[in-house]
């Protein structure tokens, strides 16, 4: 028995509850011991009736990544004051693990010292799922390249052709109009979910640069455009989704201007992280977003700055109806402001889902005080490196899926945004050699993930594009341009997503014959993808 890969955390994403009165173990172990047959039971009661009265259940293996196996149970209970620990059996011997860790013989007369425990399920830390993420498809726009719709406005910032490739500069009149006008169009292909690139005040293309952020960008439109979005989608059962950009700021936006001006005497002086009195723009003497001297750090650390960003946050659910919020670079944000930020959007609409941009293991704030999941990269990773790169074979690619699983807790699993790129990656489309069987292939795959998968505009297309500012070309409206057999193809697959199994079904990922089997089950049905090589799968 390899003692050394063996955990279990107790309240964390090894041990958490899925309502009041249901809870989810995991048991780490060694790969190689789970594949020598080890079999796993877990001994529990009550925490004031464990010396004398236990109940014991076995604990199926469910999980395996490179390295780990992982065992896990699903288990009703009907005292909140929960304890335990495993049993382990090995070629006929048993032993025991708890909070001393794995012995071969266990003490229940001192249990109360070292058994693990739950020791009261509080209804408020239970991290709710956010119901409609698990059927949703999202589809993520950059705003100015999806339409133009108000053919009205003026036109004098437009200085590129819809078509031609973008420069990091150009714009080319997309706006929220232009979506309204297209809403048909996403509710025929399937999706249910809009995630927007910020919309504020900005003087740039992508507006993460924000100067204003209660006014919509004249360029994008007005606010009554964005409520008649919001208000036409949801007519169409799409729920839609902002971007918030609170990490840092337009160097043009009036508080950092009144710094600039007036240095420490002005009141907004620690609304930054500035080395000196004064802000300096051109030697930038202050932090920032990356190395873009444009865009300065807010310090989400200043009570004003909580304040004044929790407004904004509440603000658009009031005025709009918004149905969430993207936290961009929410990473390079405090925890403790992410908290303040959950209780307040919640308190105002307690279905609004929260999606950290952060492209690692974001456990830390994943945890039900913070975040409700995040852009899912790692997943995105691992389709580049089985579907681009080829470095991963299908048993390296299950490890893999499996390994970012075992991340989070179930509940953050189910609300998981995971996407094959962005307006930050190179397409997909471009990455695998524009072959469209294989990105069939990666999208039948994200289709039976757990959680929300996110098409960024045009994929249903075969939209290509280098890194930005050239993942952001125009979409193409014209439809005699269109590879209708692929759109078909598509949508086909999307669809399957209305089936409750690919929604709310338990998952097993697991390599056979060389193959990625993804199977998904849920009330005595089950649907399986098999994926035989990057270009060729199987639905069943």
């Amino acid at each position: 028995m390899n003692r050394h890969a063996l955990l279990h955390i107790p309240e964390s994403r090894y041990c958490f509850p899925l309502s009041k009165d249901e809870i989810v173990l995991r048991l780490r172990t060694a790969r190689e011991d789970a594949e020598s047959g080890l079999k796993v039971s877990l001994i529990y009661g009550v925490k004031y009736d464990y010396k004398e009265e236990r109940y014991t259940a076995d604990v199926p293996l469910k999980y395996k990544d490179e390295l780990f196996a992982y065992y896990e149970i699903q288990l009703k209970i009907k005292d909140v004051r929960f304890v335990y620990i495993f049993q382990l059996e090995k070629n006929n011997k048993i032993y025991y693990y708890s909070e001393d860790g794995l012995t071969e013989s266990y003490n229940y007369e001192d249990c109360y010292y070292n058994f693990f425990q739950l020791p009261y399920i509080n209804e408020n830390d239970v991290m709710p799922l956010v119901e409609w993420m698990p059927g949703s498809v999202f589809y993520q726009i950059f705003v100015d390249r999806f339409c133009v719709g108000d053919e009205n406005k003026d036109m004098s910032y437009i200085d590129m052709r819809w078509g031609d490739k973008p420069t990091p500069k150009s714009h080319a009149g997309g706006d929220l109009r232009g979506i309204i006008k297209r809403l048909d169009y996403l509710k025929d292909l399937g999706i249910s979910g809009i995630y927007l690139t910020p919309i504020f005040l900005s003087e740039s293309n992508h507006k993460y640069d924000i100067i204003d952020y209660k006014t919509i960008d004249p360029q994008f439109g007005t606010t009554e455009d964005l409520i008649e979005l919001v208000k036409e989608a949801h007519a169409r059962g799409i729920r839609l989704v902002l971007d918030a950009v609170f990490n840092h700021c337009s160097t043009k936006m009036e508080q950092f201007q009144d710094v600039v001006k007036n240095g420490r005497k002005s009141k907004y002086h620690d609304w930054f992280i500035i080395d000196g009195d004064k802000a300096d723009v051109e030697n930038r003497n202050y932090e920032c977003f990356a190395y873009s001297k444009s865009m300065p750090k807010l310090n989400t650390a200043n009570p004003d700055v909580q304040k004044y960003l929790l407004d904004i946050a509440t603000y658009w659910i009031d005025v709009a109806d918004i149905d969430g919020w993207r936290l961009d670079v929410a990473d390079e944000v405090s925890h403790d402001f992410w908290r303040m930020f959950r209780k307040a959007v919640k308190a105002k609409k307690s279905d609004a889902v929260i999606i950290g941009e952060n492209w690692h293991d974001a456990y830390p704030a994943l945890q039900g005080d913070q975040q409700d999941s995040i852009m899912n990269y790692a997943y995105t990773k691992i389709c580049l490196d089985y579907f681009a790169k080829g470095i991963c074979d299908e048993a390296k690619t299950v490890q893999h899926l499996n390994g970012i699983l075992m991340r989070n807790m179930k509940q953050v699993n189910y609300m998981m945004l995971n996407l094959l790129d962005s307006h930050d990656t190179e397409r997909f489309f471009t990455a695998i050699g524009k072959d469209k069987k294989k990105l069939e292939t990666a999208i039948a795959m994200t289709m039976f993930m757990p959680g929300a998968p996110c098409l960024y505009y045009g994929t249903e297309q075969a939209m290509e594009g280098n890194h930005d500012p050239d993942c952001r070309r125009c979409f193409n409206w014209t439809k005699e341009e269109w590879d209708l057999d692929f759109l078909e193809k598509v949508k086909s697959l999307i669809a399957l997503r209305k089936n409750p199994v690919l929604q709310l079904g338990e998952i097993s990922i697991v390599e056979d014959d060389n193959a990625i089997n993804v199977i998904r089950s849920y009330e005595g049905k089950t649907l399986t993808l098999q994926i035989t090589s990057p270009t060729a799968y199987t639905i069943y």
